[in-house]
C-alpha cells in the first residue's frame, strides 16, 4: 500500500462485489464519504460492471480480485462485500498484499477463521474491519442512549426481532443449502442481532436456539430464534425469520424502571435502494414521530401506554468515517474482527444447539 498524494487526500478504496451489498450499501457509503474515493469496482458481471460506471462515473472495474490486488500499491483499502463463502480467501489476499480490509457481515463460516484472519491482521499491521452496519440503526442508536442515561433501569431481557414475510423463497446463495455458501438467516440477519446484543450486554455464557426451514422449497434456515445468557445476567431473546405474517416489534427492552419498544425498521435501507444518498447539510436516517418507540411502564405501547422517544437519526456513513480516521490513526477501528469472532462463537453455539437440542455453554 501507498500512502495517498497527502494527509488531506481521500483514501482509494477497491471494492469487491457489485451485488446488493456492494452496489446498495458498500459503494455508496464509500462515495458519499470525503476522506474516500471509490477507485475500482471488481465484478465479472458485465451488466454489473455496466452498473457501477453509470452510477460512479470515473470508477475503474476489475474482472477478479487478483486483477484488483495486482494494483495493491495503487490502493488504501479494499472492501470485501463479495459472497460469503469468498470472505475469507479474498480478505486473506488482501492482507497478505499489505492492504487494509473491510469485509462485510459475516467475517466468516467460523469463529476459528475469524481469529485466524485477526491473527493475520496483527502481524501485518493492518485494519480489519467488519460491516456491521446496524450499529448505526436509528433505534438501536436511541437503544443506547436510553440505556446511558440510565431510563430503563438495570435491564433483565432484551428482545430483537428480525422479520420479513417472503413466503416464497428467492433462490440465490443466501438462501442455498451448501454448507460452503454460508447461507441461510442464521448467519445472514443473525450476525446483525447478536452482534447488536452482544455490543449492548456483553458476552455470551450460554446459548439455545431453535432453527427450521419452513418454507415448501427453501434449503436454508429460514425462521430462527436464538436465546442468550450474557454474563452480567440479562437475557436476550432473538427473531430471525422470513415466515413470519405478523411482524412483531422491533426491539423491546424490559428494564426495572421502564420498557422500551419500538416498531419498524430503520429507514437507511429502504433509502439507499432507492437511490437516495446521505448527502452533508441534508436530513439522513431520521423517521415522523408516528414512527417513535414509547418508553413506560404497565401498559402496552399499542394502548397509549408511555411516552413517545424520539428516535435518534441512524448514521450508516459514521461506519466509513470511523474507518478513515482509523486509517489515519486518529481513531479506533469500529469493529473488529475479534468481536466478530465473538458473534459467531454464539451463531455456532445456536447452530448446535438447534441441531443437538439443549442449551451451549461457551
Amino acid at each position: 500500500m501507498t500512502s495517498p498524494a497527502s494527509p488531506s487526500a481521500p483514501l482509494r478504496v477497491g471494492l469487491v462485489g457489485y451485488g446488493l451489498a456492494g452496489s446498495v450499501f458498500h459503494a455508496p457509503l464509500i462515495a458519499a464519504s470525503p476522506d474516500l474515493v471509490l477507485d475500482t469496482v471488481t465484478t465479472g458481471n458485465p451488466e454489473r460492471a455496466a452498473q457501477a460506471r453509470a452510477e460512479h462515473p470515473g470508477v475503474r472495474v476489475a474482472a477478479s480480485a487478483e486483477e484488483l490486488l495486482a494494483r495493491a500499491d495503487e490502493l488504501d483499502l479494499v472492501v470485501v462485500a463479495s459472497p460469503n463463502k469468498t470472505h475469507v480467501p479474498v480478505a486473506t489476499a488482501a492482507l497478505e498484499a499489505g492492504l487494509p480490509v473491510v469485509v462485510d457481515k459475516p467475517l466468516a463460516a467460523t469463529a476459528a477463521e475469524a481469529r485466524a484472519l485477526a491473527a493475520l491482521a496483527d502481524e501485518r499491521g493492518l485494519l480489519l474491519s467488519v460491516f456491521q452496519n446496524r450499529r448505526w440503526d436509528n433505534d438501536f442508536r436511541t437503544i443506547r442512549a436510553l440505556l446511558a442515561d440510565g431510563s430503563l433501569g438495570e435491564v433483565q431481557r432484551f428482545e430483537s426481532r428480525f422479520e420479513r414475510w417472503r413466503p416464497q423463497p428467492k433462490g440465490g446463495w443466501r438462501e442455498s443449502g451448501a454448507p460452503e455458501e454460508i447461507g441461510g438467516l442464521l448467519y445472514d440477519l443473525g450476525s446483525h442481532v447478536v452482534d447488536q446484543a452482544l455490543v449492548l450486554f456483553g458476552p455470551a455464557v450460554r446459548v439455545y436456539a431453535e432453527s427450521d426451514v419452513r418454507r415448501p422449497g427453501a434449503e436454508a434456515d429460514d425462521d430462527t430464534f436464538i436465546a442468550i445468557t450474557h454474563a452480567n445476567g440479562v437475557h436476550s431473546h432473538l427473531w430471525v425469520s422470513a415466515t413470519t405474517a405478523q411482524l412483531g416489534p422491533r426491539f423491546r427492552v424490559l428494564g426495572r424502571k421502564a420498557g422500551y419498544v419500538k416498531y419498524g425498521l430503520d429507514p437507511q435501507e429502504a433509502a439507499l435502494r432507492e437511490g437516495l444518498r446521505p448527502e452533508p447539510g441534508t436530513a439522513w436516517g431520521e423517521e415522523p414521530e408516528e414512527l417513535w418507540g414509547r418508553l413506560g411502564a404497565g401498559e402496552s405501547p399499542l394502548t397509549g401506554g408511555g411516552a413517545p422517544v424520539e428516535t435518534l437519526p441512524g448514521d450508516y456513513p459514521a461506519f466509513y468515517a470511523a474507518v478513515a480516521a482509523a486509517l489515519r490513526g486518529t481513531g479506533p477501528n469500529p469493529v473488529t474482527a475479534h468481536e466478530a469472532a465473538a458473534a459467531l462463537d454464539v451463531l455456532e453455539a445456536a447452530r448446535k444447539s438447534a441441531r443437538e437440542g439443549g442449551a451451549v455453554a461457551l
